[in-house]
């Protein structure tokens, strides 16, 4: 396989609008898988000057029902079945997520959605409900989700066996929480929410917003043997030192290797 990479399509939280809202794809070859797509078309200018073709995207899974998250894979669903109505689309389009995301999701798409594309969902595109545990193919690597225990919205995050044995980890956008320590564990990389940095938590109040900190994430990097943390959704307001800020920060707990990445910034996994 071709060298495998993370696209950043965007890395901040629900209310920023200096950046887009945290989503990613990774590139595994000519397959795209894409996870979460943020709140609205801009999934579109974002997928466009990454240089991704939804041609490519096979494959989508959604952590959860939040605006910010599930809104764009509307629009994502939307262009694909136009696609695939103009013979531009090859196979299949798969959609990952729990029962809440899947019902939401469906329900969005058919009560907005012109009813000739709706057609072609019902034909072509494939809502696949997925519980927790669950453990399935995705481009030649090894999909397995479990549920984050969140604490305010029904939310997965997953676990992706690369080929060639590298391991990639997700914890959606709340802080980790013991009971999943077997799918994070000795993860290669480590994808983590990091609200602000700790210094900034009285402004940005991040644990009564149910999140964490740059400092907490490198403390949970720490303890779990990981490899290489990156971390996502993030404040906007202090994005012209952010990568060096959050880097620091987390730096003092873990050391390893600290990636604090712009929107379509692209790393080598």
């Amino acid at each position: 396989m071709d060298t495998m990479e993370l696209i950043m399509l965007g890395t901040g939280n629900a209310a920023v609008t200096r950046c887009y809202n945290t989503c990613f794809a990774i590139r595994m070859g000519e397959r795209v898988l894409l996870v979460d797509a943020g709140g609205g078309n801009g999934i579109l200018v974002q997928m466009e000057m990454a240089g991704l073709s939804l041609a490519d995207v096979k494959d989508m899974f959604i952590t959860h029902a939040h605006t910010d998250h599930i809104l764009g894979a509307v629009w994502v669903i939307r262009m694909i079945a136009q696609q695939m109505q103009k013979g531009k689309y090859e196979g299949e389009f798969r959609v990952y997520g729990h029962d809440k995301v899947i019902d939401v999701l469906s329900w969005i798409c058919r009560a907005t959605l012109p009813a000739k594309i709706v057609a072609c969902i019902e034909k072509n595109v494939r809502f696949c409900e997925v519980k927790d545990g669950e453990r399935w193919e995705v481009a030649g690597a090894y999909m397995q989700c479990f549920d984050i225990l969140s604490t305010k919205e029904k939310q997965f995050g997953f676990r992706l066996e690369l080929p060639g044995g590298k391991s990639l980890v997700c914890l959606g956008d709340e802080p980790y929480k013991e009971q999943n320590r077997s799918y994070v564990e000795h993860a290669d990389w480590l994808l983590c929410e990091a609200f602000c940095l700790y210094a900034d938590r009285d402004e940005f109040k991040p644990y009564e917003k149910h999140h964490s900190t740059a400092l907490d994430a490198g403390r949970l990097a720490a303890q779990l043997g990981v490899k290489n943390l990156l971390l996502y959704h993030t404040e906007d307001k202090t994005l012209s030192v952010r990568k060096e800020k959050y880097t620091q920060e987390a730096a003092q707990e873990f050391k390893g290797n600290v990636y604090v990445p712009d929107d379509l910034e692209e790393i080598v996994l």
